[in-house]
């Protein structure tokens, strides 16, 4: 593990963080236009491109080898990737393994990844591009939409994700949420989050967006998106992305596998998909994100929207007003590589509008092709030159140019500090939805025996450990698919105990799950359901009471045992229609219960 101590930071004052100073320093004299002229003045066309590029890098320490580097960049380093190719930024995923040695671990890999963009150097190093590298600092992004769509677990502040906030239908927690997570992000370096998902899902069946949309409603979701772009950027100092532009929120093809089509008229696009987008414009969002997806009626050429210049160009731009940021969905996607090749694909979204190009699956390939692209005169220089200076005016506005590191004595201070956590519970305890109760709940689970069984054995565990910090005595029983001996055993166990909790998730594709609650309802002990994602579950099932929860992030099993047992009266309210399997609405926009 890198670790960067106070005494290495000071003595690196002829290295990174003179650069670094050098780049804080600039913009104090020569404000946000003096900085990005004449930056670009001093910048190569690789540069510039490079600029326009964000991508994934491997490995805990970017200082070490990592043969995944090795393969898709060339060089083994990660922040050898990031000199080489001058990239604008990089992102971060568990699968990357940047996460893996905790909130310090992602501070220190950081600002190594940082210093390595800030380092200058002299022209004519053999072992290094030709050319003086212009000091520019990093975007490092990730996508913490919390919820289902979690990068930075704990002991980062967790919260139940987008369509749980619209059941709490408060925007001040939306914003609350939002500036705590922005916060605990900046202070391990991260200063850009791929949020607020600004998509309606009015399709139940979307398998994409789901409960990452905070409700089918977009007046709900324009004011939640707001909420939070304000949050994000203002209180926690991240740069925010609305997505996925024109809108993803209809569809049953998900664009990782398949390339989605948008059957919506123009009106039903100005309707339904437009206003949360425009909302986000409004309170200055940094970025917009693309979808790929077909919308014919906005461009009927074929072209997905990531690569439509008349979607891009002619709707968001001309139409919308948006002077920021364009940033693709990630380019390794199924849904953008269905027509063009990789290198093609990085061409086209440029020439459609696009700003930046989220993780190229063939990097030197588009890199290339975008030089190529220059020289030829398919793009002008004066045409990258904007998109770099959107660029480095959304690093300079959001305070990156200036303060490029983050601090690591103060990563404890901030990442997962109690005021946090208190307002995560707090915030959570305002989502549960109780959709349904006979009179079962509340509950005094005190010397009680409590089966906790169903989806998630993480879930689970957690919500049978709160439960027994109330005084429950607690068994658990898990399986995501039960067969029949389980659910025989569940039952049995049923039988012995005074309550049953039961999770589900998804259990449209799951009959087994549906087949566990009505086996347990006919236990003869009372049974309490919590959709722990899909409020939609709760249409396939009857039991004593029912909650919805819209995600399984570990903070809803304080809330769940606090709802259960009165110390919390639900106020959650459903945020979609749930609608009848056969057909109908089963129940409605705006339902839900209080003791």
């Amino acid at each position: 593990m890198i670790t960067l101590s106070r005494r290495h930071l000071i003595g690196m004052g002829a290295g990174a963080l003179a650069a670094s100073a050098v780049v804080g320093a600039l913009p104090a004299s020569a404000g946000v236009k003096g900085y990005v002229q004449s930056t670009i003045a001093r910048m190569s066309l690789p540069e510039k491109v490079g600029q326009l590029m964000v991508q994934e890098v491997y490995g805990v320490d970017p200082t070490v080898d990592d043969s995944r580097n090795l393969s898709k960049y060339g060089t083994a380093k990660g922040v050898d990737v990031v000199r080489d190719l001058h990239l604008g930024g990089v992102i971060y995923f568990a699968w990357t393994n940047t996460y893996d040695n905790g909130p310090d671990g992602v501070a220190a890999a950081s600002n190594a990844l940082q210093e390595a963009s800030l380092e200058t150097r002299p022209k004519g190093r053999p072992d290094r591009p030709v050319g003086t590298k212009v000091a520019v600092p990093l975007l490092i992004a990730t996508d913490q939409e919390q919820g289902i769509v979690t990068r930075f677990g704990p002991p980062a502040t967790q919260f139940p994700g987008s369509m749980a906030l619209g059941a709490g239908r408060s925007t001040k927690d939306a914003r609350t949420a939002a500036a705590i997570t922005g916060k605990e992000l900046r202070a391990v370096g991260i200063n850009v989050d791929f949020a607020p998902d600004a998509d309606v899902n009015v399709n139940p069946d979307n398998p994409v967006i789901g409960v990452r949309s905070f409700s089918s409603r977009p007046d709900l979701v324009a004011d939640m998106v707001a909420a939070q772009v304000v949050g994000y950027q203002i209180d926690g100092k991240v740069c925010a992305s609305a997505k996925h532009f024109p809108g993803h929120g209809d569809t049953a093809t998900d664009s990782h596998y398949g390339l989605p089509e948008i059957t919506h008229t123009p009106e039903e696009w100005k309707a339904l998909d437009a206003p949360p987008f425009e909302a986000a414009i409004r309170a200055g969002v940094d970025m917009i994100m693309t979808a790929h997806l077909l919308v014919p009626a906005l461009d009927p050429s074929g072209d997905p929207a990531s690569v439509s210049r008349p979607i891009l160009t002619g709707v968001l731009r001309d139409q919308l007003g948006f002077d920021g940021v364009i940033v693709t969905d990630a380019l390794d996607m199924a849904g953008v590589r269905q027509k063009y090749g990789d290198a093609e694909v990085a061409v086209r979204a440029m020439e459609a509008g696009v700003d930046l190009l989220l993780m190229s699956p063939a990097p030197l390939a588009a890199r290339d092709a975008v030089l190529e692209a220059v020289r030829t005169g398919r793009l002008t220089e004066a045409q990258l030159d904007e998109k770099v200076a959107r660029v480095l005016t959304m690093k300079y506005r959001r305070g990156i140019v200036e303060r490029p590191l983050c601090e690591p004595a103060l990563v404890d201070r901030i990442v997962g500090i109690p005021q946090h956590l208190e307002a995560a519970d707090e915030v959570t305890d305002r989502t549960v939805t109780l959709v349904s109760n006979d009179g079962t709940l509340p509950v005094d689970v005190t010397d009680r025996r409590v089966l906790v069984c169903g989806w998630g054995a993480t879930t689970t565990t957690a919500v049978a450990d709160a439960l027994a910090r109330l005084g429950a005595t607690t068994t658990r029983q898990t399986s995501n698919a039960p067969t029949a001996a389980q659910i025989t055993a569940a039952v049995t166990a049923a039988r012995s105990s005074d309550l049953v909790v039961v999770l589900t998730n998804n259990v449209a594709t799951s009959a087994s799950q549906v087949n566990l609650v009505k086996a347990l309802t006919g236990s003869g002990t009372p049974v309490v359901t919590v959709a722990v994602r899909n409020p939609y579950d709760v249409a396939y099932y009857e039991a004593n009471a029912e909650l919805c929860t819209y995600s399984y992030s570990p903070v809803i099993a304080g809330a769940v045992a606090r709802v259960i047992t009165g110390r919390v009266n639900p106020q959650g309210r459903l945020p979609v229609d749930v609608p009848k399997p056969g057909g109908g609405v089963y129940l409605s926009f705006g339902d839900g219960l209080s003791y």
